[in-house]
This record gives structure tokens, sequence and C-alpha cells, in this order.
């Protein structure tokens, strides 16, 4: 039965339905309430900036966008972004999706912890960093009203202490391969959760490379 949250109704399709559930059976309560709600605030940042988005391709956006961080998704030497962008594409494809929309899923979760690029693609794209951004980072907090994040958050709550939980989900998902975390927001995971993680320096990189000069 189709529900709607804070004004978003969110997708009852078949295909909706199976992601729902291999999302809820795969990842832990945090990450699932979590995934729902980047779909949420994600609708809601589009509805204000009037953007027209496929619903359903911005769900499964945002219900892929963290399988990577755990098996049997996560692999031993991607980023996890990648991971997850690979699981919701080999899913779309099982249903014979367009592979232009299935691009545009890839794309949303492989970029959305690369800042600063996202919002000028397409939607589907912009509009799974701009949840991410919400719910993980406050950004934009006050743009949604207290009503809309009341009730979004009441549907699928944030829980105890959501902001360390879901930096441990991080670690988890990256620690066993830290060199992903290069260059990208999870190397600033690792500096805090693992005492043993030395992070590489794109410039000494460049300067003890294997050119003369």
């Amino acid at each position: 039965m189709s529900k709607t949250i804070a004004g978003i109704k969110v997708p009852d399709s078949a295909l909706a339905r199976q992601v729902d559930q291999l999302v809820r059976d795969t990842e832990s309560d945090l990450l699932y309430h979590h995934s729902n709600r980047v779909f949420l605030f994600g609708a809601l940042a589009g509805q204000r900036k009037g953007l027209k988005v496929d619903s359903e391709l911005l769900y499964v956006g945002a219900m892929f966008h963290d399988m990577g961080l755990q098996a049997p998704y996560a692999s031993k030497d991607e980023r996890f972004e990648v991971d997850g962008a690979n699981a919701a594409a080999d899913f779309l494809r099982s249903h014979r999706i367009d592979e232009r929309d299935i691009d545009d899923v890839w794309d949303a979760i492989a970029l959305h912890t690369t800042p600063g690029i996202p919002k000028h693609k397409r939607p589907v794209v912009a509009l799974v960093t701009a949840g991410v951004e919400m719910d993980v980072l406050g950004l934009d907090y006050d743009a949604f009203t207290e009503h809309q994040r009341q009730e979004v958050c009441t549907c699928h709550p944030r829980g105890h202490d959501f902001k360390n939980g879901i930096i441990d989900a991080f670690a988890a998902g990256t620690i066993h391969k830290p060199e992903t975390t290069f260059g990208n927001v999870k190397a600033d995971v690792l500096d805090l959760r693992d005492p043993t993680y030395k992070r590489a320096n794109f410039c000494s990189i460049i300067l003890n490379s294997a050119w003369s000069e």
C-alpha cells in the first residue's frame, strides 16, 4: 500500500518493493532508515528547487547508496560508492531498465560523497547527494520545515547517537581497504576511527613520483 511522508509519495511499484525488501534484509536499521530519509529529503529538495525527477530512480539511488559498505556488495579494492553503484546497476539491469536511467543511478551513488559536482548533474544525481548532505551533514537544514523534518524522522527514526553511528558504519565499510579513501571524505572517517591509518598526501605523491622533474 503506497504511503505519503511529509508530502512525498514513496514509490510502491513491484521494483520499489523489491528494493525496500533487499535493503531491509541487507543493511542495519541505522543504514536502512538513513537511506529512506535520504530519498525523502532528496525528493523534498527537488520539490523546493522545482526539479522534475523520476521518483522511482531517485528511490533506487537513495536506497542503494550505502549498500557498498557491507557484504555481499563490498569489494576488496573499490571505493564503497562504486560498489553500491555497481550493485544498483546490476539490480536495474535485471529489471531491464533503460541504460540511460541506469547511468543516472550509477552516477548518483558513485558521486554522493564528492562535494560540488552532483548539483550540476541530472536531477537523480543531484538529489541523492542533496538527501545525503541533509541527513548526514545537516546542509540546508533550515530550508526544510520543522514539520517536514519531524515527519520524516518519525517514520524513519535517526535513533540514538546517529552521528557517531553513521561514522562507525562508514569506518566499518572502509577500514579494510584504506587505499580507497585517498582523495575523498572517508579519509576523515579513518583518521578519526583507525589509530593505525596513515593519510596519503597528494603533493607528496607528486613530489616522490618516478618522474625526474
